[in-house]
């Protein structure tokens, strides 16, 4: 797994080098290069669509029956198992994720794969009530060619939630992998190739977003996007799309609020918080990073919760003990230690971390220690501004009313997590709380079987769930004629 190997690109089903400038995928943990490969460039974004689009109009996968695309995808999920620990460890040196961590990224990947195998062919179509001398009914088909564009931080799971229904729908798809970690998706599309999968319905196309991705877009013959990222690259895709009259699924930002209220259990309230900020070194949409604990309870509990951060293990990601790994790249940790500074100038008092960890192991890595900061208010800047990293803001709050404003109290609407022993409170409180993901008395708790997705800046559309792959297909309504003379107008 140390040799350094250099990647071709998976374009319409070819395997062949990028027409782009060389680069190098590097290991977070220490900057040792991981692989090399030559970035997609214009031409090689054409032939991927032309080659998507092709096949689709052949009808060799998008008209294949829906037991037999499913398959196909029944033996993808089967081969991503087969090479879960090899998948997991490149993963793992492609992002440097704690290898427990890709171990259960991999695991989630073949998850997707299967649930979207068993959704494809169980998928009614619908006759529709009569309201006439017809028969009525609702059917669906392919869109054509997709674009799957995906994030640095999960690649195989963000990748697997956007191929598996797009595929289960009969659609050809285009992926643009993060320019920084483009090798599982290349792994994936080898996969796809081996399970069967026919030439030209799969491409995979590693470079800059901003160019490539773009390119991709903005194609005439690409009939959806769908998008992990960062919310004003989505905006910029949404206004794209809007041009096009072309359907968009955009998975943003966040800033989610973690409620604990006075009658939490503590010690599952403590653990919940510290896993939903820290765990992937909060290098996470869905990261609890603002953080709002009952007045009465607010002492004892940052007293716990700081020495459970204390102990949090930062270290190598190829050990089973890690808990937090390194940030993504030097620029990141860098981004992230401005908002802290931002923080403290703005009033702030930190509690842990703040810093980089220091000692011999962490010299090379992109490491940082986890950190909580109180003594801001909600409106301060790190509190409304995602950082993407592991900085928690702790605020203490009085009254229900002002508790619940303060949560909605930003651009973001993607999660939010509440511990309590009260079902009555907490139905309340996932109620009025403005966020498409709600935990109660847990955190990051995920099932592919449950739709996923934000309001407001933290995007729109929805991933996940049986009917997840309607997303990547159109409706169509068909009537049949049943009445015994012609219609009465031609008359």
């Amino acid at each position: 797994m140390n040799t350094i190997k250099h990647w071709p690109l998976y374009i319409a089903g070819a395997w062949r080098d990028g027409g782009g400038a060389k680069y190098n995928t590097c290991y977070p943990a220490t900057g040792e290069v991981v692989g090399t490969l030559n970035a997609a460039d214009a031409g090689d974004v054409e032939a991927a669509i032309q080659g998507a689009h092709e096949a689709y109009l052949q009808g060799h996968w998008s008209q294949r029956k829906p037991h037999e695309r499913a398959a196909v995808l029944y033996r993808i999920a089967h081969l991503i198992r087969e090479q879960a620990e090899d998948l997991a460890q490149l993963q793992r040196r492609d992002n440097g994720k704690p290898i427990n961590e890709t171990r259960a990224l991999v695991a989630s990947a073949a998850g997707t794969f299967q649930f979207f195998a068993s959704a494809c062919e169980t998928l009614e179509e619908t006759i529709t009530p009569p309201r006439g001398d017809y028969m009525s009914m609702s059917v669906y088909e392919a869109m054509g060619v997709v674009a799957a564009i995906t994030p640095w931080n999960s690649p195989i799971a963000s990748e697997a939630q956007k191929i598996a229904p797009a595929l289960a729908g009969g659609n050809s798809v285009v992926v643009k992998p993060a320019e920084i970690t483009p090798l599982l998706a290349l792994e994936l599309a080898r996969i796809c190739e081996e399970a069967g999968l026919p030439k030209g319905v799969l491409s995979v196309l590693p470079g800059k977003g901003s160019v490539i991705g773009d390119l991709i877009t903005r194609h005439p013959l690409v009939r959806r996007v769908s998008f992990t990222g960062g919310t004003s690259v989505g905006k910029h895709i949404a206004q794209i799309a809007a041009e096009k009259l072309m359907p968009v699924s955009l998975e943003l930002g966040g800033k989610s609020p973690t409620i604990v209220l006075e009658d939490a259990d503590l010690d599952h309230a403590v653990a919940g918080v510290l896993y939903g900020i820290f765990s992937s070194s909060g290098e996470s949409c869905i990261a609890g990073s603002r953080l709002f604990v009952a007045r009465p309870i607010y002492k004892e509990f940052m007293d716990r919760l700081a020495k459970g951060a204390e102990k949090l293990r930062v270290g190598d990601p190829s050990d089973t003990g890690t808990q937090m790994g390194p940030l993504i790249s030097e620029s990141h940790r860098a981004s992230v230690e401005r908002y802290v500074k931002i923080g403290l100038d703005e009033g702030g008092v930190l509690r842990v971390g703040g810093e980089r960890p220091k000692g011999e192991l962490y010299d090379k890595g992109s490491y940082f220690l986890p950190t909580i900061i109180e003594g801001l208010k909600n409106t301060d800047t790190i509190c409304q501004e995602e950082i993407f990293g592991p900085v928690l803001v702790a605020m203490a709050f009085d009254d229900m009313d002002d508790l619940v404003a303060q949560a909605n109290d930003s651009v973001y609407a993607l999660a939010a997590g509440i511990w309590t022993r009260d079902y009555k409170k907490a139905w309340h409180l996932a109620r009025v709380l403005k966020a498409g993901n709600v935990w109660i008395n847990t955190y990051k708790q995920f099932s592919i079987a449950t739709p996923f997705g934000g309001w407001r800046d933290s995007g729109l559309g929805r991933e996940k769930g049986r009917l997840g792959i309607l997303q990547y297909m159109e409706q169509k309504a068909v009537y049949w004629g049943m009445n015994e003379q012609p219609l009465p107008w031609a008359n």
